[in-house]
C-alpha cells in the first residue's frame, strides 16, 4: 500500500508528546512490513542541524491563500526507510513552539493545503492519507471541497487519528474564505459547523473514512459527555468508524539492558541491578540514600489532565508514609511553584525538577519502585508502558489506555501488573497507594513477582500494526 502520514510533530525532528512520538514510529514499522510509506510535516526552524544537512530541496512555489499567495518549499530526505517531506514557510515554521500562537488557524490552514497540493507536485498519490490531531484535520475536509475536481485524488481513502480530544483547531468561520479560499459548503453542523464557530477536529471526524484513537478505552469514552470535550454528538453519530488501537514503545530505544543514559543497565532477573539505579537515583538528585524505601516516579507534564491537582491533594498524607517522590516534568505555573515548595519543605523525600530532561526520566524509570499516573483522562500513555520495561510498577487511574494497559493487582489471588484506582479521588488514591506499599515491605516475594511480570511485558508495535494494516485493507476493500 501507498500511505501518507500527515502530522504537525514527528519525532526525531520535531516532538511535544505523545503525537511526535506515534508519527515518529508508526511509519517505520509500516515501512518494514513493505508498504511504501512517507511523511509530510511543516519544516520547523527548531530542526536538528543533523538533519538539516540531510535535506534536499523539492520545488518551490506560491501557495494562494485566499486573498494572498504565499511561499510553499517542499524538502525531503531518507530515514530508516521513510521518506519526509517538509513544507517550508519561515514566517509560520520558524518559531521557538511547533504551536500555541494566535495565529495557529492560519498556520496549520496553509499546511493542511499544502499536504493536499503537494501530493500532485512530488507525485505521490497515496492509496491512504492518514492525518492525525487537529492540525491536519481539515485535509479531509479540503480534499472534498476543495481538491474533489482532480480526478487522482478521489480514490485516495482519509483515515483521522485522535491523540487528544481536547485540542480541536476552533477559529471564526470566516476563515473558510480569508485562508482556505473556499465557501461555505462544509459549514454545517455534519461539516465544520461548531456553535458559531468552525472547529478542525470536527470537520475530520465528519469527512474522514475512518477515525482512530490510541486506545480502545479512549474510544468508548470521548463518544461520552463526561471525555468528548463538546464533540461527542458527532463522535455517537460517527461511532461507526472509530476504532481504538493501542499505542506502542519503541523497545530498542526504552531497553533497560542497553540503555546508556541509566546508571546500571539491568534486566527481569536482576532485581538487584534495578536497587544500584535507586541508589543512584537518589544520590544524583539529594534525597536521602534509602535502598529499601519505597521510591515513586513521575515523568508528566505538570498539569490537571495528568492528576497534579489530584496529587497536590493527597501530598499532606503521602508523605506521611515511607516513600520518596521524584518528578521530572513543566506545565502550569501554579502547579510548578505548589511542588517546589513541597520539595523545599521535605529536601530528603522529595525532588521535583521542573525541566524537560530524558536522561533524568529514563533514570527515574529505572530508579523507581512505582510510576505514579493519576491522570484525570489519559487517550493513551507511553510511560506506564516504558515504566513496565523498566521494573518501575505503574500505579494509575483507571481511565483510557491506562485501563488497557495495566491490570489491576488482586491480593487474594496475585494476578494483575500494578495498582489502579477508579473514583479520582485523594482517598481512592491513597488507598491504593497502601495497598503497593503493603506489598512492597511485607510480602517481597510477591512485588518480586510483579517487577519481573512487568518487565517481560510487550508493549512494542508488533500487535498495532496488523490492526492499522487491517483497516487500510478494509477501507481500499470497499471501494472495489
Amino acid at each position: 500500500m501507498r500511505i501518507l502520514f500527515a502530522a504537525a510533530e514527528s519525532a526525531p525532528f520535531f516532538k511535544t508528546g505523545g503525537l511526535g512520538d506515534v508519527v515518529g514510529a508508526l511509519p517505520k514499522c509500516l515501512c518494514r512490513k513493505g508498504h511504501d510509506v512517507r511523511v509530510i510535516l511543516p519544516y520547523y526552524g527548531t530542526m536538528p542541524e543533523k538533519y538539516k544537512e540531510m535535506l534536499e530541496d523539492v520545488l518551490y512555489y506560491n501557495l494562494s491563500m485566499g486573498w494572498k499567495s504565499s511561499y510553499c518549499g517542499i524538502k525531503r530526505l531518507t530515514l530508516e526507510g521513510v521518506t519526509y517531506y517538509f513544507i517550508d514557510n519561515q514566517s509560520y515554521f520558524f518559531r521557538e513552539q511547533c504551536y500555541g500562537y494566535e495565529d495557529d488557524g492560519e498556520r496549520f490552514a496553509f499546511f493542511s493545503m499544502a499536504v493536499c497540493e503537494a501530493m500532485e507536485k512530488i507525485d505521490f498519490i497515496p492509496d491512504i492519507i492518514h492525518v492525525h490531531d487537529w492540525h491536519v484535520a481539515m485535509v479531509p475536509v479540503l480534499l472534498v471541497h476543495k481538491y474533489g475536481w482532480i480526478q487522482a485524488y478521489r480514490h485516495i481513502r482519509k483515515v483521522l487519528t485522535i491523540h487528544n480530544v481536547q485540542f480541536q483547531g476552533i477559529f471564526d468561520p470566516i476563515i473558510l474564505e480569508s485562508m482556505f479560499g473556499m465557501g461555505r459548503e462544509a459549514y454545517h453542523e455534519n461539516g465544520v459547523k461548531y456553535h458559531d464557530k468552525i472547529n478542525y477536529l470536527k470537520g475530520g471526524i465528519n469527512y474522514s473514512d475512518r477515525i482512530t484513537t490510541v486506545s480502545p478505552s479512549y474510544a468508548g469514552e470521548i463518544q461520552t459527555p463526561e471525555f468528548g470535550e463538546g464533540l461527542d454528538d458527532a463522535l455517537r453519530y460517527n461511532g461507526w468508524k472509530i476504532r481504538g488501537i493501542l499505542n506502542g514503545i519503541d523497545t530498542e530505544m526504552n531497553n533497560p539492558r542497553k540503555d546508556t543514559r541509566i546508571a546500571n543497565p539491568f534486566d527481569a532477573r536482576s532485581l538487584r541491578g534495578k536497587r544500584k539505579n535507586k541508589t543512584a537515583l537518589q544520590e544524583r538528585l539529594g534525597l536521602r540514600v534509602e535502598e529499601d524505601a519505597a521510591c515513586i516516579g513521575m515523568v508528566t507534564r505538570l498539569t490537571d489532565q495528568k492528576g497534579i491537582s489530584l496529587l497536590l491533594e493527597a501530598l499532606p498524607e503521602l508523605l506521611k508514609r515511607r516513600v520518596q517522590l521524584v518528578i521530572v516534568g513543566t506545565g502550569d505555573s501554579r502547579h510548578e511553584y505548589a511542588l517546589r515548595q513541597t520539595a523545599q519543605n521535605h529536601p530528603d523525600q522529595v525532588s521535583v525538577n521542573i525541566e524537560f530532561n530524558l536522561t533524568l526520566a529514563q533514570n527515574i524509570y529505572a530508579g523507581s519502585d512505582l510510576f505514579l499516573m493519576p491522570s484525570a483522562f489519559e487517550p493513551c500513555g507511553l510511560s506506564q508502558m516504558i515504566a513496565f520495561r523498566y521494573g518501575s510498577i505503574p500505579l494509575v487511574h483507571e481511565t483510557g489506555g491506562l485501563k488497557d494497559t495495566v491490570i489491576p493487582y488482586n491480593s487474594l489471588t496475585g494476578e494483575g501488573t500494578g495498582f489502579s484506582f477508579h473514583d479520582f479521588s485523594p482517598e481512592a488514591f491513597l488507598r491504593v497507594l497502601d495497598v503497593a506499599l503493603e506489598v512492597y515491605y511485607d510480602n517481597p516475594e510477591q512485588w518480586k513477582t510483579l517487577f519481573r511480570r512487568g518487565m517481560k511485558l510487550d508493549f512494542s508495535w508488533n500487535a498495532s500494526i496488523p490492526r492499522y494494516e487491517d483497516l487500510y485493507q478494509e477501507l481500499l476493500e470497499e471501494q472495489e
